[in-house]
């Protein structure tokens, strides 16, 4: 009994079995969350009575781990028991009673849902039941430890906000609200997952963001249909369009100031418990070279840095694979001086170029992939030393040549400048690697062709994933190829916040000029 009751519970059906909803005898309700909730010793059950002569018969539940015990004695137990109530209050009039004149916490709700019941109880909130009616009141009593609100790790910045996100989602979207004071601000939660039923909250500013975008999120989020959502890369791989790209369609995020941006471009959020990576739709391409900081600093100085990004995902994809283009197929094409010191520093090594190349790249990323997971300091100081050491003594050794260390060095130290796509960047900068090997500069020509296509016929959420990239619009250019001062970006991205395009108003433009 005890597995078909669970999985009613917490699987996919909804309770709704007369056998498995709450009654109007106190010890059967008591009785079903016993048999529900057995060999599990963290939930208590705490039967008491009112101070009446003909006494009701009280009972609550909670996860001691998980609420807080002082709210549950003042606000819960002494509250009813300081207060004359006898048998003579008629069942249907008990829960009106208790919760307008009796529990005065600041969140509390009648229901007979045992879904909406274990959901609440499992969040650290109390269960009262009531001997004579058969539903229960929700009392809200939560208290978790969590870490504070520190500056994101992996989103440092020199100037900006020092403030990221943490585990909890209503912290979370309480920091979205103290970025964004306005009532069209709107957060719609849902839950999650059969078993583990974890809260998600959908965030937009009503009349900037998309309704189509807002209801197709809606959709693929109701859609879904799996055990547990742990992390919010969960539900990025289940709803993102083009799920085999190695690019992403939905972005990610630690920043409260980040996600404030993007909602008022009219983006939509998506913010999971249980994760401080907060998710944005839709995500387009040229998001990977816009970074918070280059807002916050001299438009001169951010747009040199926006162009840096674009020269690192040309050296980060391509400088290895024409390398091995130009001295395998193309010797004619390199400088006489330059080809003479390649073949003499390659004099006696035994391995083709390509080889050179992959076992180079796969070093880097050992290294690179181990020094993350140490701590800090040790893992920062073993990344440069290995990294020296190791292509020192491959060079003397003559697996390699000097040249094939200096190219992947500059390909990894590139990858650095657009740390969102590594992941694309490995993935792309391969795939050029072994067309070049076998075609030459044919070969990556290829690439470039198909990565262009690739990318030309993706969208997220409806909206093209080149958008801007390619458009050569005044407009379309002030946040693309350069990053134009506030005072010349008057409307937001088109498609996105079409609803309401206008940033700022025509007498704030016309001021500068």
């Amino acid at each position: 009994m005890f597995r078909i009751i669970k999985d009613k519970i917490l699987g996919k059906q909804p309770v709704k079995h007369e056998k498995y909803s709450l009654s109007k005898s106190l010890d059967k309700n008591i009785q079903l969350f016993q048999s529900i909730l057995n060999n599990d010793d963290t939930i208590i059950y705490r039967e008491f009575e009112s101070k009446s002569k003909d006494s009701v018969k009280f009972c609550i539940i909670f996860d001691k781990n998980l609420a807080k015990m002082t709210t549950i004695d003042d606000y819960v137990i002494k509250a009813i028991r300081q207060k004359e109530f006898s048998t003579d209050v008629p069942p249907k009039k008990r829960i009106d009673l208790l919760l307008k004149k009796i529990i005065i916490t600041c969140d509390n709700r009648r229901t007979s849902d045992l879904d909406e019941i274990f959901g609440f109880l499992f969040y650290g909130n109390t269960i009262l039941l009531i001997d004579g009616v058969d539903e229960a009141i929700l009392i809200c009593t939560k208290e978790w430890h969590q870490r504070s609100i520190t500056e994101p790790e992996a989103e440092r910045v020199i100037r900006g906000p020092k403030e990221g996100f943490i585990e909890s989602i209503e912290v979370n979207y309480t920091l979205i609200r103290r970025k964004i004071r306005n009532p069209d601000l709107k957060f719609r939660f849902k839950e999650v997952g059969n078993r583990t039923k974890t809260r998600v909250c959908i965030c937009y500013i009503e009349g900037l963001a998309s309704e189509k975008i807002v209801k197709e999120l809606n959709k693929r989020i109701e859609g879904i249909d799996i055990d547990g959502i742990l992390e919010s890369g969960y539900i990025e791989e289940l709803i993102k369009d083009s799920p085999l790209s190695p690019f992403k369609t939905i972005g990610n995020t630690e920043r409260p100031d980040v996600v404030a941006a993007k909602l008022l471009e009219g983006r939509v959020a998506l913010l999971v418990d249980g994760t401080p990576h907060v998710l944005t739709l839709p995500y387009i391409f040229i998001e990977y070279f816009q970074f918070n900081e280059d807002y916050y600093t001299n438009f001169y100085y951010s747009t040199i840095n926006r162009w840096l990004k674009y020269l690192g995902f040309f050296i980060s994809t391509s400088v290895p694979a024409l390398y091995i283009a130009l001295t395998t197929f193309h010797q004619e094409m390199i400088p006489t001086p330059l080809l003479l010191s390649i073949s003499a520093s390659r004099e006696g090594v035994p391995f083709p170029t390509i080889v050179e190349a992959l076992f180079m790249l796969i070093a880097f990323e050992i290294l690179r992939e181990g020094g993350v997971r140490l701590p800090s300091p040790v893992g920062s100081a073993i990344s440069f030393v290995g990294a020296v050491i190791l292509g020192q003594a491959a060079v003397e050794a003559r697996f390699v040549s000097a040249p094939i260390v200096i190219v992947i060095a500059l390909t990894g130290i590139s990858n650095f400048l657009i740390p969102k796509m590594l992941g694309s960047l490995i993935i792309m900068r391969t795939i050029f690697l072994f067309l070049s090997a076998f075609l030459g500069l044919y070969g990556y020509i290829f690439g470039v062709i198909g990565l262009f296509i690739h990318l030309l016929s993706m969208r997220s959420f409806g909206i093209p994933y080149m958008l801007n990239f390619t458009s050569i619009t005044d407009e379309d250019v002030k946040d693309t190829a350069i990053r134009a001062p506030w005072w010349l970006m008057h409307f937001r991205p088109k498609l996105i916040g079409k609803k309401d395009s206008e940033r700022q108003s025509d007498y704030t433009v016309t001021r500068r000029r």
